[in-house]
């Protein structure tokens, strides 16, 4: 690969493009100044304005969500896989129908992989702007947001409906939902009442992960972050690895499968048979099979990364709690 070539698989932190009305809770208070940002496949952005940098996909999307201070997300839940980890700030994870059933509060570096089937929410309760790295499962991420009902009559009160064709109308802006699309149905009380409510401890042991553990247990190789024999065992269509300074492989490697590389603390050099790069904090870089390559701290210091890699186990539910 040309250096050109492996530049546009980088998405760099600084160029990060924003959408601010990427959901149905964009007008709602407490939630409207959330940004929304789709890293690698087209995510689960509900609005044309969604920009996309990577259209490819290895079998899963990395996105991202920025937040001001006391900003929240809106209860929601997946099919697939949703995995966060921590990029700037502290953030407090909730679930259950009414966002009570738990909560966790992760800082920078954490990593959580919230259950599927299980309405999640998450605020921002630092003093900042904070960003949250996000891996949802599969191609199609899952086909979707599936909505708590009163996230959506919520929205409904403040202008915004989703149609059933996934797509968001704004009637204070005359928009109306087309002839022959109905508003999306809210979930039934037969669905909601089959949805479990995990409590904390049911979660935060076997889904959540702490960023000094995995510094600790990456000082001579890789930490398996999340796979069948990882911290958190799951088989979400991808696996997740941690590496430090002293965990990484000395000659340059070449794998069949896709690796995203997402460096956490540090800066990092990419080194492969055609050119050399930075990789900085917040950037994304897509490595794609075949290419062999190497990657080494760029100067002293504190040194962290998340490396994700293709697999062939299909994209579905997480493990049961």
């Amino acid at each position: 690969m040309t250096p050109a070539e492996m530049e546009a698989r980088i998405v760099r932190y600084g160029d990060l493009m924003p959408c601010k009305t990427a959901f149905i809770d964009a007008h709602t208070p407490g939630s409207d100044q959330k940004e929304n940002f789709t890293i690698i496949g087209g995510g689960v952005s509900e609005s044309a304005d969604q920009h996309v940098h990577i259209q490819d996909t290895p079998g899963f999307n990395i996105g991202a969500a920025g937040q001001p201070p006391k900003c929240r997300n809106s209860l929601h839940s997946h099919r697939t896989a949703e995995v966060f980890f921590v990029l700037k700030g502290r953030w407090r994870f909730f679930w259950g129908r009414w966002g009570t059933a738990g909560e966790v509060v992760l800082e920078e570096g954490d990593i959580i992989n919230i259950p599927t089937g299980i309405f999640r929410g998450f605020e921002n309760i630092g003093t900042d702007y904070g960003m949250i790295m996000a891996i949802l499962g599969g191609d199609d991420a899952g086909g979707g947001v599936l909505w708590a009902p009163q996230v959506i009559d919520d929205a409904a009160d403040h202008g915004l409906v989703l149609g059933e064709n996934g797509k968001l109308y704004d009637t204070k802006k005359g928009d109306a939902l087309p002839g022959g699309v109905a508003p999306m149905p809210l979930l039934g009380d037969d669905v909601l009442a089959r949805m479990p409510e995990p409590t904390t401890a049911d979660v935060v042991p076997h889904y959540v992960a702490r960023y000094w553990d995995m510094m600790a247990l990456a000082d001579h190789q890789p930490a398996p972050v999340i796979g069948p024999n990882a911290m958190l065992r799951d088989r979400p269509g991808f696996d997740v690895d941690f590496i430090t300074r002293g965990s990484l492989e000395d000659a340059m490697m070449t794998r069949d499968c896709h690796t995203i590389l997402m460096p956490m603390r540090g800066h990092w050099r990419l080194t492969w048979d055609g050119g050399t790069t930075a990789l900085n904090p917040g950037d994304t870089c897509a490595v794609p099979p075949g290419v062999a390559h190497a990657l080494t701290p760029a100067m002293t210091g504190e040194a962290s990364c998340f490396r994700i890699v293709s697999n062939d186990d299909p994209a579905g539910p997480t493990m049961p709690l």
